[in-house]
């Protein structure tokens, strides 16, 4: 039996997950990955086809038991398991809501009986809302579609364990993550991978707004190098905010893209103009700091843009039909 600490990674096969695995791996770890593939991607994964050290279930977390023989005896659990993407979220609002809560039930109690040294939740700065920037983990929160609610909810069951039962936990509130493996599935998602479909395609990208909007990207293995400090740590109990703390604007990131045409979309409802996160709590509380600049970051992304090849290329007419609702909920007067 290898001495080596077990840590459990909750979708695991997926965009930032898998980067954990790598790193999880790299640093000492025996990993278990239990993912559904809704949204990972066995591919994802494949470079580890024969590391012993991994342990791959396909299964969805709501299947977890108090019991699980995938938990038992492991040291931590990194939980990034959940759906992902924010705008399918305002018509399938019931969905959201019990995988990203429920799900995060399911794994808080498995890790309760198995008593893992540390849990730590993929939170989302979404649960912000329109928030002032640059912010701080003690601003008011304001989730704006169900996702964001989902997300903090998750959150509040992980903190709600920990003052209950004592588990130990932490949060981490991921800003704008993005990088290599980043989602491809069906439903139309972040900036980055509509961007380099369209590129591939040949087709315009499609701005939201007039591209002066500013988003805290954060290149995705300075993610995962934090998810393992906040697991590493003696602290619990913590909230953490996520980011490289310089937002970049939208146009910067189709300069970098390679400047091709841009068709202006308009600006959704709900969405901040500018992302930018106070790491000011994690850098002294891990020593965590990033180490890929935005331009480093997008030249990794372009040097594997032939990931994004089977990815759905999103019109400005399907674009317009994926929102519809979300303009019709959110653009409603409170």
């Amino acid at each position: 039996m290898s001495s080596r600490p077990i840590a459990v990674i909750t979708g695991g096969a997926g965009f930032i997950g898998s980067h954990a695995v790598d790193l999880a791996l790299d640093q000492g770890y025996r990993v278990h990955v239990i993912d559904n593939l809704t949204g990972g991607r066995l591919e994802n994964l494949a470079h580890h086809r024969n590391n012993q050290d991994l342990v791959f279930e396909q299964r969805d977390v709501r299947t977890m038991a108090a019991d699980d023989a995938m938990v038992r005896g492991a040291s931590c659990i990194l939980h990034f398991a959940g759906i992902g993407d924010i705008v399918p979220s305002i018509e399938r609002p019931a969905e959201y809501m019990a995988v990203n809560v429920q799900g995060t039930v399911a794994v808080l109690e498995a890790a309760r009986h198995a008593r893992v040294e540390k849990l730590v939740y993929a939170a989302s700065s979404s649960c912000y809302g329109l928030a002032a920037v640059p912010t701080t983990e003690d601003h008011p929160i304001a989730p704006q579609y169900p996702y964001a609610l989902s997300k903090y909810q998750g959150e509040e069951a992980c903190l709600h364990w920990h003052r209950v039962y004592g588990l130990p936990v932490n949060v981490i509130r991921i800003f704008n993550a993005y990088g290599t493996r980043s989602r491809t599935s069906g439903a139309y998602g972040a900036v980055f991978g509509v961007f380099l479909r369209q590129k591939l395609g040949g087709q315009p990208f499609t701005v939201v707004g007039d591209g002066t909007q500013k988003r805290d990207f954060l290149y995705v293995t300075d993610v995962a190098a934090a998810f393992l400090a906040a697991a590493r740590t003696t602290l619990t109990g913590r909230i953490w905010n996520l980011g490289a703390s310089s937002p970049q604007p939208v146009n910067r990131l189709v300069e970098l893209l390679g400047n091709g045409p841009v068709v202006h979309l308009p600006k959704r409802p709900g969405e901040p103009d500018c992302t930018w996160a106070d790491t000011t709590r994690i850098r002294a509380d891990l020593g965590w700091s990033p180490q890929v600049s935005f331009e480093e970051g997008v030249g990794r992304v372009l040097a594997d843009i032939d990931y994004w090849k089977d990815a759905p290329l999103w019109t400005p007419e399907r674009i317009a039909d994926a929102t519809r609702t979300w303009f019709a909920m959110l653009s409603r007067e409170s």
